[in-house]
């Protein structure tokens, strides 16, 4: 567990989530595999803690549809092992302050480097993004979401009169595989330290799986809708019948170590739909198959969102704009000049004509620029996630792009006589 007391080991585990739970090697430690049901009651989780969630001031809170959207906390978590100032608005944004009484016309949806976790709500790229714009952004971001939830709080928020007509989409890491999870909290619960309940998160959500009988992707409601229902989760025998037959959720596991076997047959269904050649007679590789499968699984799940955050922002009047980021498997390829895994996005993205931007690509190169190691280039930028220099480096990798996709220029890119501008509604008590 780690204690609030100990901030350097937090952001090292903070780091460990984001970079080494893919990994093949277990992020949880050396423990001994367990059967599934076993590993799943384990999962449990006390009834203090759901109560502290629910009715306390914590980083996240409990919300029907989504599982939960950020709340009001002050986690210590951030550089130089400070304490960080995460907050929301009425209307469920991250705080903002720059131009918030100006128009807005982009928002963004995504995780925890969507929702800038690990620094304070000044420090967002967001912010230094608006900063230069001259026009507010809103930050709907959430830590722990996956593409398919960041794609139900988008649908949700767009319909409302804080919609926006230009929405960012951030894909980070290993969100593909998120949005195949019932419940998040079973994967990391072994080392994810809840505070007492005060960081509890992932809980159930909406999430998408495959109809094994016919091939296609179904969207499935949170299991857990409400406050009272969230406390099945204490019970062990609840957790198991409610994931037992999560199949991502047994593929991860497995792949990392934590459980003993595989339920085959249904994994045998799923990988025929998915044309991988399972080969269970293989003992010594099963976990390397599991992993690919998994990547087949998920890459395919996040194209199906895709498809309907496109389908949804042509109904609506919007634009979208996809951006692809994982520190932790593709941009390591890259720099080694292997192929990345999840070319088959990069390839859907542009064979089916979306607006996107690679981040991936943008610190490849820019790692050309320095005569470190991966690891050193990365302490420039990362304390687990994005350090605040990390957010600024983004806001101006992705600045050029944003001002080419606007129409109207932001106002810092109009051409016009500065001397005719008065300044409305941007000095203070202007209207």
């Amino acid at each position: 567990m780690i204690a609030e007391r100990d901030p350097i080991r937090a952001m090292l585990v903070v780091a460990a989530f984001h970079m080494v739970l893919l990994s093949t090697a277990s992020a949880q430690g050396q423990r001994e595999a367990v059967p599934l049901a076993q590993y799943l009651r384990d999962s449990a989780v006390p009834k203090s803690v759901i109560d502290t969630f629910l009715n306390k001031k914590c980083w996240a809170q409990f919300d029907g549809e989504l599982g939960y959207i950020l709340g009001n906390y002050m986690p210590r978590d951030g550089l130089d092992a400070s304490r960080t100032l995460s907050t929301t608005q009425a209307n469920g944004q991250r705080t903002s302050f720059l131009y918030v009484n100006r128009p807005c016309r982009i928002n963004t949806y995504g995780d925890s480097f969507t929702q800038c976790h690990q620094v304070s709500d000044g420090e967002t790229w967001q912010e230094y993004l608006a900063a230069h714009l001259g026009e507010p952004i809103r930050n709907f971001g959430m830590g722990g979401y996956g593409v398919y939830q960041a794609y139900r709080r988008m649908v949700r928020e767009e319909r409302t009169d804080h919609g926006a007509e230009y929405v960012i989409f951030y894909i980070w890491g290993d969100d593909h595989i998120r949005s195949l999870l019932r419940c998040r909290h079973a994967i990391i619960f072994r080392w994810w330290d809840h505070q007492g309940g005060r960081m509890f998160h992932n809980n159930f959500w909406p999430n998408i799986e495959m109809d094994l009988q016919t091939g296609q992707f179904v969207e499935r409601e949170n299991l857990l809708p409400t406050r009272e229902a969230l406390y099945q989760m204490t019970d062990p025998q609840r957790m198991v019948d409610l994931l037992k037959d999560d199949l991502a959720l047994q593929l991860l596991a497995f792949k990392l170590g934590l459980i003993r076997d595989l339920d085959r047959q249904p994994i045998s269904a799923l990988a025929a739909r998915l044309s991988f050649p399972m080969d269970w007679s293989q003992d010594g590789t099963l976990r390397s198959q599991a992993d690919r499968l998994l990547d087949r699984y998920s890459l395919r799940a996040t194209r199906f969102v895709l498809e309907k955050a496109r389908q949804f922002a042509r109904q609506n009047g919007k634009k979208l704009l996809v951006v692809l980021f994982d520190p932790g498997r593709v941009l390591p390829q890259l720099v080694q000049g292997q192929a990345r895994y999840d070319q088959e996005i990069v390839d859907f993205l542009q064979d089916n004509g979306f607006e996107y931007f690679d981040m991936n690509v943008v610190h490849a190169e820019d790692f050309k620029c320095f005569r470190l190691t991966y690891e050193q280039y990365r302490r420039r930028y990362f304390i687990g996630h994005y350090s605040p220099s990390g957010n600024h480096f983004f806001a101006f990798a992705i600045k050029d792009r944003v001002v080419e996709w606007l129409d109207p220029k932001p106002i810092t890119y109009q051409k016009f006589d500065p001397q005719a501008v008065d300044f409305q509604g941007y000095l203070q008590n202007s209207h």
